[in-house]
């Protein structure tokens, strides 16, 4: 039975207060990566070295740690995860159902092969785990793997002239098929996870995703979390764990939080300073972006087509966005254009803070411009 509190209102600065906190930016920790609470949810590498500006963002350690790995996880997209929850993360992500299955691997280019539901993931696994032994490019996994799939899973792709397995259902079967990703770019590079765990036959813990989402970008619906997933509404409402979670209600919206997690939605910690967010940074992937960015236009300078922008964090609240640009091997431009104008005071935090970027990406000097 749901536990339901009519009483429990809250409003927008409540709820980013609490994401904020929740996803370690109100202040920075000393902990090593691995041990931050950020990795529950993961780390998304949108672009080669976004992942360890996150976590620069969030930890005053050293942001490499040999106990994260880099998988197709959340949307079948890049992220850092612990080797020590791959075991119960492969479980999680494993489509609920063939109609969950085929909600995450929907694509015009293969529109008959959505139909096959999960099966679909469980060929393009196996396939994985039969075809990479040791790290190898992507483009040949791709052409070995296309080839032992059903056909229906892949297209004919015009600029190779070959026919390939589609991104959708290739990457979200990865974590399943064994796949570790070991590099990005025009060398892109694969690999066989270690002591990888084995291929799920169903669906094991999907209410502890939903519960680990709505710990950090909660309140929300099963709408946010589906999209986040790659699935359907429907979907996550047959799964939805009442169980263990408390009705609120925001700015009138009715919403879901874990049920241990309303004290501090009440009271939560506020942040201060200056924190640069990479673009896809786990802050950004709530789904209700009204939330993280209220003006409508604002919002289309933070979320892009292509070419995402990184969001600039000012008090626990998103100011801005920035980009970054090298210059040579010793320096990293960054550019940030705000939506208001930044006080003397402001200015000096965000170029204080623009050094953890630079210590991130491994670049000795920084400059920051404002626009």
């Amino acid at each position: 039975m749901v536990n339901v509190d009519r009483a429990q209102f809250f409003d927008r600065a409540q709820v980013m207060a609490y994401r904020v906190a929740a996803l370690g930016l109100a202040s920075r920790w000393r902990a090593k990566p691995a041990d931050l609470p950020v990795l529950d949810l993961g780390v998304q590498e949108y672009t080669p070295g976004s992942a360890q500006v996150a976590l620069a963002a969030r930890t005053s350690a050293d942001v490499d740690d040999d106990r994260l790995i880099t998988v197709w996880a959340a949307r079948g997209a890049p992220h850092l995860h612990r080797r020590s929850d791959l075991a119960a993360l492969v479980k999680q992500l494993w489509p609920v159902s063939d109609a969950d299955a085929s909600a995450r691997i929907k694509s015009g280019q293969i529109p008959s092969g959505m139909k096959l539901g999960v099966e679909a993931f469980r060929a393009t696994a196996s396939a994985f785990r039969e075809v990479v032994r040791g790290p190898m490019p992507r483009g040949e996994v791709s052409t070995e793997v296309s080839k032992r799939v059903p056909r229906s899973l892949t297209y004919d792709c015009r600029s190779c002239e070959a026919r390939h397995i589609a991104g959708n259902v290739w990457q979200h079967s990865g974590l399943a098929g064994g796949i570790e990703v070991q590099s990005r770019g025009r060398n892109a590079m694969l690999g066989p996870i270690p002591d990888a765990p084995p291929m799920p036959s169903e669906n094991e813990g999907i209410d502890s995703l939903i519960l680990g989402y709505l710990r950090f970008l909660g309140p929300a619906t099963p709408l946010e979390v589906g999209k986040y997933l790659g699935s359907s509404t429907a979907e996550m409402k047959s799964v939805w764990p009442t169980d263990h979670l408390t009705e609120v209600s925001v700015d009138g919206r009715k919403a879901w939080l874990p049920a241990d997690a309303a004290k501090t939605l009440k009271s939560p910690p506020r942040a201060s300073g200056a924190r640069f967010l990479p673009p896809m940074d786990a802050l950004l992937q709530a789904r209700d972006r009204d939330v993280l960015v209220p003006d409508r236009a604002r919002q289309k300078e933070v979320w892009r087509v292509l070419g995402n922008p990184g969001a600039l964090l000012l008090d626990g609240e998103i100011v801005g966005v920035w980009r970054a640009k090298a210059a040579g091997r010793k320096r990293l431009d960054l550019t940030v254009t705000p939506f208001d104008s930044f006080t003397a005071a402001h200015r000096k935090q965000i170029e204080k803070e623009s050094t953890e970027v630079a210590r991130a990406r491994a670049f000795p000097d920084v400059t920051v411009t404002f626009d």
